[in-house]
């Protein structure tokens, strides 16, 4: 499977690959980040004027699924997300409410090397749901420059990459020389 080569205005390049949508593979896909990343990622909304990059407190203490919602539940505060079929709020609001579209991306330098991965999701008006920003091999788990890059930090976007997209590792994730702000 091919990426997409996006330019976004004030973020640049991305080379995007778009996921399923359908509730089952959300789930597993959610579930997946935040049973199994969730010490290593920062999520929140990133849009141009804000940039909310959380860091789960702990390993979610339930994720459960209600009309259409996944909740991640972390004790002291939790998170909703429409990934399926929303009937409470009837037929038209529901579909502006569910994630109609997936991706995950990297962002791409000016010199053609990556700097950054992730996942996306929008609702069906375009709207950004959630931006996962994935283990950078430039950045500390605190989001701290390193002083060399660790690119086993790129073991959750393998594992992403080959288990909803069958795609093996690619070589290029491997030659970004640093990390840079949009």
């Amino acid at each position: 499977m091919s990426h997409t080569v996006v330019e976004e205005q004030g973020t640049g390049t991305l080379h995007v690959w778009p996921l399923p949508t359908d509730e089952e593979t959300l789930l597993a896909l959610v579930t997946d980040l935040f049973e199994r990343h969730w010490e290593h990622i920062w999520f929140g909304v990133i849009v141009q004027g804000a940039a909310w990059e959380v860091a789960a407190p702990n390993a979610p203490e339930r994720i459960s699924v209600f009309d259409g919602y996944v909740t991640v539940d972390f004790g002291r505060w939790h998170f909703h997300l429409c990934i399926g079929e929303h009937t409470a709020s009837g037929p038209e609001l529901g579909a502006i409410r569910r994630c109609s579209r997936a991706e995950l991306y990297r962002s791409i330098t000016s010199d053609g090397s990556p700097a950054s991965w992730g996942m996306r999701m929008f609702n069906g008006r375009g709207d950004q749901l959630m931006t996962v920003l994935l283990p950078n091999p430039f950045l500390t788990d605190r989001q701290q420059i390193l002083d060399e890059p660790d690119f086993d930090r790129l073991a959750a976007w393998d594992e992403l990459r080959a288990k909803y997209l069958g795609l093996e590792p690619d070589p290029l994730d491997r030659t970004g020389k640093g990390f840079k702000h949009a």
